[in-house]
């Protein structure tokens, strides 16, 4: 019997050793807050989100986007991070949405109104999950304050305002803040994160590649609020697609039934002229 060549054995391990690498799985990394800091912090910041921004109270629109933030909450990623996820619908109509740390989520009518599909809804949202499991805000932060921060968390222990002291030290959410703004790097693992979110919660993982590779192609000075705020690293989609490809086989057919009409009631939500958000 004729022996296989080396190349031929080269291919079979390559071959099994791919299949055999399954999803990357990422931990925080350095961080001087504590779990229950990235709670009071997001808690305080999503006080002073609700004062500059306007909060849509229709009762659909925030059944709606909690039906599918607690099925990705629902996940065994999230789950472990033990982040009490919240999310609110903005009347803002630049596609995008943001999470801050320890959970609170506020999606923008623009994001609803731009989105063609539940699982790309699912998607981005998916995504700042991610960023909180991560803890990429408070790494960032911590990274950026490394001499003075101890002092004034271990000052806070206690109890007491964390963001008024953070803001001291140009910690807020004010553009560019390091709570919100992250690197490549952090978007790629939001990103790849966010695909094993979509994948248990049974929504398609590529659906959230398709929904960026759309944003990016509008470009320019009228690029997506989502766009400019979230560096575009290298062959997103690609990355994307490999990763979807080493998650363990599912069907994707969840849908809450209630797209289209969140899309209808959506579409008569009057925005106002954007107030001074966070970015």
């Amino acid at each position: 019997m004729r022996k296989p060549s080396r190349a031929l054995l080269a291919l079979i391990l390559f071959v099994t050793l791919g299949a055999a690498q399954g999803p990357k799985k990422f931990q925080p990394g350095f961080n001087l807050f504590s779990k229950q800091q990235d709670v009071q912090l997001g808690q305080e910041s999503a006080a002073q989100v609700r004062k500059q921004m306007t909060i849509v109270k229709d009762p659909f629109l925030n059944q709606y986007v909690n039906l599918v933030g607690k099925r990705l909450a629902n996940s065994r990623e999230a789950q472990e991070s033990e982040f009490p996820f919240t999310f609110e619908v903005v009347a803002d109509p630049s596609i995008n949405a943001f999470a801050l740390p320890g959970g609170p989520m506020f999606i923008n009518t623009g994001l609803l109104k731009a989105v063609d599909s539940e699982a790309q809804l699912a998607g981005v949202m998916g995504h700042e999950m991610s960023h909180v499991i991560l803890r990429h805000g408070t790494n960032q932060a911590s990274k950026s304050e490394l001499i003075q921060l101890p002092a004034i968390l271990g000052s806070r222990m206690a109890g007491g305002s964390l963001v008024g002291q953070l803001a001291q030290l140009g910690i807020g959410l004010g553009a560019n803040s390091v709570l919100l703004k992250f690197s490549r790097t952090a978007e790629t693992q939001a990103d790849l994160t966010g695909t094993h979110l979509m994948a248990e919660a049974g929504y398609n993982p590529m659906e959230m590649a398709r929904l960026f590779k759309k944003l990016s192609a509008q470009g320019g000075q009228r690029a997506p609020q989502f766009m400019s705020d979230h560096p575009n690293p290298d062959n997103r989609e690609r990355a994307i697609a490999e990763e979807a490809s080493h998650l363990p086989k599912r069907t994707y057919s969840y849908q809450t039934g209630q797209f289209q009409q969140m899309k209808q009631v959506v579409a008569g939500i009057h925005e106002p002229r954007p107030k001074t958000a966070p970015r």
